[in-house]
């Protein structure tokens, strides 16, 4: 019965390396841009190798930690997985993001990037708006690409929407643009900083340690503060994006809803 025990402990971990030491060589990574690790076990084996080298900073389940963002509600550097793909395994430069292990195979790679695709996909849904009116809005009397990017364009201000259909579903999506302050995430919590000499600097919380905060402002500045050298600062908890609620008809919305859904990764 020990023995059968302590199979049962070691044998997901043998078989993990296995697969890992087993399976066909990978092209450099400069040498595709298409994910060849995609399927089940593939995204298994990134959500391990996420939660050994990654979940300190980002959370045991991407949604963010002390030092990392939340990574289910998309990713604010990239739009491709080949792009996703040098983050994971370079990191960001001036950043606290350094970068995978640097023992870890293209094939873990390719794994975790395989795994954070994953966290939120969603599936397919006959919607009444218009895709066209909707990405109009967008961009026009919605005013959302003040703040919102897609395909790298567009505010960063709020979340990076270019994949967000794979991550929120209609009503999902409904509700975000209804009640936005329903949910808000820590990355997307204001802070208003009172410095020494009573002036005031407000933006998104882009980072905050036990001495120190950064944030960026309204016009995509960023700051940096010292916590014992200021006056004060106070955490606002709730959204920085209004509801559709009143500036927007119901049919707006439907159309607003139907492009945001369209933003969807293309299946192979």
């Amino acid at each position: 019965m020990r023995m059968r025990s302590l199979w049962a402990i070691v044998a997901p971990v043998f078989l993990a390396s296995v697969y890992l030491t087993t399976a066909p060589a990978v092209p450099h990574a400069q040498e595709t841009t298409e994910n060849p690790f995609t399927t089940t076990l593939d995204v298994r084996m990134g959500e391990r190798l996420f939660r050994q080298q990654c979940g300190r900073c980002h959370g045991r389940d991407a949604a963010g930690g002390e030092l990392g963002p939340d990574l289910t509600t998309g990713f604010r550097n990239s739009s491709t997985d080949a792009g996703l793909f040098r983050i994971v395994r370079e990191g960001l430069p001036n950043t606290q993001m350094i970068g995978i292990s640097r023992t870890a195979t293209d094939q873990s790679v390719w794994m975790v990037v395989s795994y954070l695709n994953s966290l939120n996909d969603t599936g397919a849904a006959d919607l009444p708006g218009s895709v066209a009116g909707g990405m109009a809005l967008f961009n026009g009397k919605g005013n959302c690409a003040s703040c919102h990017m897609v395909s790298g364009e567009g505010g960063r201000r709020g979340p990076d929407l270019t994949r967000i259909g794979n991550r929120r579903d209609p009503d999902e999506l409904a509700s975000d643009l209804s009640t936005p302050d329903e949910d808000v995430r820590p990355r997307w919590w204001t802070i208003r900083v009172t410095r020494e000499d009573g002036s005031i600097v407000e933006g998104l919380r882009m980072n905050e340690d036990t001495f120190s905060l950064r944030l960026m402002d309204e016009d995509e500045n960023l700051w940096s503060f010292l916590k014992g050298g200021i006056r004060s600062y106070e955490r606002i908890e709730t959204s920085t994006m209004p509801s559709v609620d009143g500036m927007l008809t119901a049919s707006e919305v439907d159309d607003l809803i139907a492009y945001l859904f369209s933003l969807r990764r293309e299946e192979a």
